[in-house]
């Protein structure tokens, strides 16, 4: 465990959680207590000279229904997200990306929840690589990463090259 501080850290001394049960008899009861900072801030280690979060969205070029699903989602995203920052459809792969994709990025954590939830439902037959911001690119595009759908291979070693050091 000393690779991972423990999560607890600051709530030694706090009150025990209760084991008591909702009405619905599974969920557990959580009494009230302060309002998480995370509703309203990215958690360290995140980069606060950067964005929060990159959303790759990934699609086959050479199958001709995903390329039209994608430049729809592409124009859907514009249109109903302005307040995002969106770059250019590639139909080819970039950087450690294997793949044709487009990337999307978020700024606040009420940006990011709002923008996984709709994407999740409107995705179709795109993968999208979901990765934060801390500084380091290679922890973020593998370790602190997730998929919403199919994981993809990344080229690694071009992350590699732009590690600080």
């Amino acid at each position: 465990m000393d690779q991972w501080p423990s999560l607890l850290a600051g709530y030694e001394g706090a009150e025990p959680l209760p084991t008591t049960l909702n009405p619905d008899g599974q969920s557990v009861y959580n009494p009230p207590g302060p309002r998480s900072a995370a509703y309203d801030e990215f958690p360290k280690p995140f980069d606060p000279s950067k964005n929060g979060f990159d959303f790759h969205i990934y699609y086959m070029p050479a199958v001709a229904a995903q390329v039209q699903y994608a430049k729809e989602l592409y124009e859907r995203i514009r249109r109903e997200f302005p307040e995002l920052r969106i770059y250019r459809l590639w139909d080819k792969p970039v950087g450690p990306h294997p793949t044709a994709m487009f990337e999307v990025n978020t700024f606040s954590p009420h940006q990011t929840g709002a923008f996984f939830s709709w994407l999740v439902v409107h995705r179709g037959p795109c993968d999208v690589l979901v990765h934060p911001n801390t500084g380091d690119v290679v922890r973020d595009h593998t370790e602190l990463a997730t998929w919403i759908g199919r994981r993809w291979p990344l080229y690694e070693e071009c992350l590699s090259l732009t590690r600080p050091s």
